[in-house]
């Protein structure tokens, strides 16, 4: 078994420019872990036992890493500037003597990578992978028995392209020797060691081992560096999550998450007011508002919190004490918004509405032309209680006739129907993170009109914690909550903004509605009702009709035992149960909660 690796780390890095004139490419990190850290913890859980780093650039700082490990030895190459990688491996001469794993020190790969080669009987082995469009691919051309004949960056010099290089390999030392015999014979100082790998595999057979659906990348640049943090890491970590038990959530929130918003969260532990944090609390800032609006226009602001907490925090917040804010109640979160400002003692109108039908937009009108002291119209978008959606068209448009901000809670709706809130007339918008955005529970946010944000600053704070306008201004200041935010729910949710852009919020809501229609079709089939006429339903959130003789405890448990979660109704006139279809889950969820379903209600 080979107990040794070789890592190449004596390059400039010099198509990363700024992001190597203090440190060597090695020691770009990613989520605040270097590569050349991720390499060797890779390599000692794989069991190597001595690594041996090849140094060349600001080898001092390789120098103070190996002092933290008595299994690292570095070996500076001092003619770094003048030669290449295969001058660095041949400089090791006198101190590898043994079978090595060789690895460039810019990459970044799953584990895999290594007990692949580790366990295979072969000795001498060259990692290749599938193509992956990198943009910077080396080519690999091999003979039928999988042998290497050539290489290159250029497609047209090979006759095949059979695989692409990795950078790692494993190397005997009787190879070892071979690659220093022809590289003395070669006699170009600037050669990589590739090409050094062609020349002894013409005298002796080099096997190349292609993983098709290996998950790697090396950094030479800043495209690949992003390619490196919003691709490769996060499906790294979610093949690590494999062994991980899939639930399937069906309740209204939180959602089913990705396992790479999961692994997300496994990151250093840092204090939240460095200024890396602060960077990653502006991205998600930024990347929350656009979702809905453009970033100079609104502004996201966030609280560590359930999305009751950014609800509150926007209504005691943007009311003045002395106008009256109209609030739409048409279910129970509705009703939770009455029961916030009324804590408050806030001045409040309630409007009643239905359920399950759409508000009546004349007498909505009618009474706030007759009330003067309205400042702020509220409204639920997508009422999770029934599945009803309200019109924020009609609205926004009401709001804007009679000069009145509009506040819409789309704790339910934000991330998965589309949004404009300036087409829609809308000044502040409320969600949290564990919905439609497909991230971890635990932060609430505010996404605002920066004009009308701006003027709160001279309303009286009815809150100490759940200030807006507080929360806001530090944020301008500093990028950071002014108290401890939640630092690992923070990383997901920034990992779910990049998978909720990947995705596109008109496309996530078809994968979503294609759940719902799928849902909403066997229901049918089995004469099972359904709360909201298809025509007002958001198509996320179903309130279905018990069965007589079902009791919805047993019926959750079977659901729950087999993977499934299920939730009860909360409309107190309607004897309901809810099925959810948001979250990282597809139609295929939905057809396999079905047949429980129907085996269930025929048993």
């Amino acid at each position: 078994m080979v107990k040794t690796a070789v890592i190449l780390a004596a390059g400039l890095g010099t198509r990363l420019k700024d992001r190597t004139k203090s440190k060597p490419k090695g020691f770009l990190e990613l989520e605040g872990i270097s590569l050349i850290q991720r390499s060797v913890d890779n390599l000692l859980a794989a069991g190597i036992e001595k690594i041996y780093i090849g140094t060349g650039y600001l080898s001092e700082i390789y120098d103070q890493f190996a002092e933290r490990y008595s299994q690292i030895e570095t070996i500076k190459s001092d003619q770094f500037k003048t030669t290449s990688s295969m001058y660095t491996l041949y400089n090791m001469r006198k101190k590898v003597l043994e079978d090595f794993l060789l690895l460039e020190s810019d990459l970044l790969y799953e584990k895999d990578a290594l007990s692949q080669l580790l366990n295979d009987s072969e000795k001498d082995i060259i990692l290749g992978s599938g193509k992956t469009g990198s943009k910077d691919e080396v080519f690999i051309q091999t003979d039928i028995n999988s042998n290497l004949v050539n290489m290159s960056k250029v497609p047209r010099d090979l006759d095949s392209l059979d695989a692409e290089l990795v950078g790692i390999s494993k190397v005997s030392k009787e190879r070892y020797l071979s690659l220093n015999k022809h590289y003395e014979l070669l006699q170009n100082p600037k050669i990589d060691y590739e090409y050094v790998f062609v020349q002894s595999a013409m005298e002796k057979p080099f096997f190349v081992k292609r993983l098709e659906n290996l998950i790697w990348c090396e950094i030479d640049d800043d495209s690949h560096l992003d390619r490196a943090i919003m691709k490769v890491l996060p499906k790294i970590k979610e093949k690590d999550m494999q062994k991980i038990k899939r639930n399937i959530l069906l309740n209204p929130g939180p959602a089913t998450t990705t396992d790479s918003v999961k692994m997300a969260q496994i990151v250093p532990d840092i204090c939240p007011r460095e200024t890396e944090f602060g960077d990653l609390m502006e991205f998600v800032s930024r990347g929350l508002t656009e979702i809905v609006g453009t970033s100079k226009e609104y502004t996201s602001v966030l609280f560590g919190g359930s999305g009751t907490a950014a609800v509150e925090a926007m209504l005691s917040s943007v009311v003045p004490h002395d106008k009256t804010v109209l609030i739409v109640n048409n279910g129970a979160y509705g009703k939770r918004m009455c029961q916030i400002v009324s804590t408050y003692d806030m001045k409040y109108l309630e409007f009643k509405s239905s359920p399950i039908e759409p508000i009546n937009l004349a007498s909505l009108e009618d009474i706030i032309s007759k009330n003067k002291n309205i400042s702020h119209l509220a409204v639920i978008h997508h009422e999770t209680t029934t599945g009803l959606l309200n019109n924020l068209s009609d609205l926004g448009f009401l709001a804007k006739k009679y000069n009145i901000e509009f506040i819409v809670d789309a704790m339910s709706s934000y991330a998965a129907i589309p949004i404009d809130m300036k087409k829609l007339n809308i000044h502040y918008l409320t969600a949290s993170s564990n919905k439609n955005i497909q991230g971890m529970a635990g932060v609430g946010f505010v996404i605002a009109n920066l004009s009308s944000l701006k003027k709160l600053k001279d309303i009286k704070p009815r809150s100490f914690y759940l200030n807006l306008y507080a929360q806001y201004e530090n944020f301008i200041k500093v990028h950071q909550m002014r108290f401890t935010p939640p630092v690992q729910t923070l990383y997901a949710l920034k990992q779910a903004v990049i998978e909720a852009k990947e995705e596109g919020i008109g496309n996530r809501y078809q994968r979503y509605s294609k759940s719902w229609e799928l849902l909403i079709e066997e229901l049918k089939k089995m004469n099972l009702k359904y709360l909201i006429d298809d025509q007002y339903h958001s198509k996320l959130i179903t309130s279905i009709f018990i069965p007589s003789g079902v009791n919805f405890n047993d019926l959750h448990d079977f659901m729950y035992e087999r993977g499934f979660t299920i939730y009860p109704g909360k409309v107190n006139d309607y004897d309901t149960f809810r099925v959810a279809n948001i979250g990282a889950i597809d139609y295929k969820d939905m057809e396999a909660f079905l047949v429980l379903l129907k085996g269930y209600l025929n048993k």
